[in-house]
């Protein structure tokens, strides 16, 4: 009977031990690129799934059911803010009754809280177009805005799982080793591109622009969200045509005809960037995204 009860124990022991373990976080990002961040810091502790998509355009998503089920199940949910996100969160986070991730609550995580936004208007009203009160969200495309998230986030995850504090803290470090390395190299080899001047479809690439010096000299939009007109397509050529521009930035989620008539008319390339995390093979993740916004840059600007 003894040796019958130590059998089972061990037995017991054994299928414990070969059960694999269960990710302590279910965390729901807003987009790609802050899906990706999560898997950096918190690795296997977090099961994460992204809302959208890099070829989605992230102002305008349909909040379907499977999403509502997505956000009624999640312990964290992680997005831009800024209202960035807000012609679909409120209702996901309204269907989905899960008090958890409400805002205002631990499971509610705003990157752009934790950050200095660029582009904020001193006022703001309906014919101004679609412009965001709390300044630009696109935020992501800075890296250096990735350290400063990447900070606040661990701090985050460790507060809804104590027990994963450590690795938390670790993994952002590596992580934040690793990106500070890449961001020397990035701007290394973008140096060259300082000063250019550029048009740019929407706002999405303020920070990046930011970053690496860009100069925008021209909006595709009149208006933010607000597709151009033909009038200001030609008020734009005769911008252009004073002030030269090296090329036209956009995301794919964008309709190409208006860069695409402008570019040719212009004599400038138009430039369809990776936006964020999962555009391409080669943006599989955060640091693929930069080494192909990089590459794409310097390839088409100069």
């Amino acid at each position: 009977m003894l040796m019958r009860n130590l059998f089972a124990v061990v037995l017991m022991g054994l299928l414990l031990t070969a059960q694999p373990s269960r990710a302590a976080l279910n965390v729901l990002a807003c987009e790609p690129e802050w899906a990706a961040l999560v898997a950096e810091v918190a690795g296997d502790r977090a099961k994460v799934t992204s809302a959208t998509t890099a070829r989605q355009d992230p102002h305008h998503i349909e909040a379907r059911p499977s999403l509502i089920a997505r956000t009624r199940n999640a312990d964290l949910v992680v997005c831009s803010g800024a209202d960035l996100e807000v012609g679909w969160l409120p209702l996901l986070l309204r269907e989905s009754g899960n008090p958890r991730v409400q805002a205002g609550q631990p499971g509610h995580f705003e990157a752009t809280r934790h950050l200095r936004l660029l582009e904020k208007p001193a006022r703001v009203d309906r014919s101004m177009g679609d412009v965001h009160a709390a300044g630009n969200p696109h935020v992501h495309l800075d890296p250096r805005n990735l350290l400063l998230v990447s900070e606040a986030l661990a701090r985050r995850l460790a507060e809804l799982d104590p027990a994963g504090a450590a690795d938390y803290a670790a993994r952002r470090a590596a992580f934040a080793s690793r990106m500070q390395t890449a961001i020397a190299r990035w701007e290394k080899e973008a140096a060259s591109l300082r000063g250019l001047p550029v048009v740019v479809q929407h706002r999405s690439w303020t920070y990046l622009a930011d970053w690496l010096g860009l100069r925008v000299v021209a909006d595709l939009e009149p208006k933010p969200g607000v597709e151009p007109s033909a009038a200001h397509l030609a008020r734009l050529l005769e911008t252009l045509k004073a002030q030269p521009a090296r090329g036209i930035l956009r995301a794919a989620y964008l309709s190409p005809r208006a860069g695409d008539w402008l570019a040719e008319k212009a004599g400038v390339p138009a430039l369809t960037l990776p936006y964020s995390v999962g555009d391409s093979p080669a943006s599989a993740d955060l640091f693929g995204l930069f080494d192909s916004l990089v590459a794409q840059l310097k390839a088409g600007l100069q």
